[in-house]
Parts: C-alpha cells; structure tokens; sequence
C-alpha cells in the first residue's frame, strides 16, 4: 500500500510539473504531456527511486545514495521526455528546452521524494545492519 501512496504521490507530481512546463508553456498537448507522465513515474519509480536509491550506497549514507539517485533521475527523465516527446509528437529540437526544464524542476523534487521514500516507503532500510559488523 505504500508504494501505491508513493506512485500516486510521484505521478501527480511529475503530471503537475510536466503540464506547467510542456503544456502550458510549450503547448504540447495534454494527452501526450499525459503519456510521458505516465511512462516517466513508472520507469522512475522503479528505476531511480527502488533500484538506484536502494543500492547506491550503504543505508545510513542517505545522502550520498540520494545525490546517485536524483541524478540518475535527471539523466532518465530528460531522456524519456524526449524519447516519447519525439515518438508522440514528431518533434525533437523544439523538446530540448522543455524537456532540459521539465527535467531540472523534476530533479529538484526528486530530492525530496526520495527522503519521502526513505523515511515512510522503506523505513526498514535505514535499520539494516551489516553480517560483517
């Protein structure tokens, strides 16, 4: 039920940021702002936020894992806006710009999120200890 709650909250997030930038901004149409808020939370749920902030470091080293984590999340969210931007629209140079903004404001409160993640997704993780002391 908590990853359900973190989707939701992910997804709305990154639907709000990609209307204001790439809708109302730059005028790409809702349904395709849509699609790619769609594909963006799912991938970067599962990639950047369970596989990479997970695994990126040791669980006490929140912030080093985040830093990991938030970047990947830029490289993966600047990509995927122009991938499906590109194959939905037809466009590539008149996405970079949206797709450069759309994915810095997306960084910025992925920082964020991922501490979300950390202290009420997986809070078991922070308390792992090593076999090894």
């Amino acid at each position: 039920m908590k990853h359900l709650i973190a989707l939701a909250v992910k997804f709305v997030i990154i639907t709000l940021v990609l209307l204001a930038v790439l809708t109302w901004a730059f005028d790409v149409s809702f349904m395709n702002t849509l699609m790619i808020s769609l594909a963006l939370t799912a991938l970067s749920y599962a990639i950047g936020d369970l596989l990479i902030f997970l695994n990126a470091g040791k669980p006490e080293n929140q912030s080093t894992r985040n830093t990991i984590a938030t970047f990947t999340d830029f490289i993966m969210a600047l990509a995927v806006i122009l991938l499906i931007g590109w194959l939905l629209t037809g466009e590539f140079a008149a996405l970079v710009a949206p797709a450069l903004v759309s994915a810095l404001v997306l960084s910025a409160g992925e920082w964020f999120f991922h501490q979300y993640v950390d202290h009420s997704v997986v809070p078991w993780y922070n308390e792992y200890k090593s076999a090894k002391g």
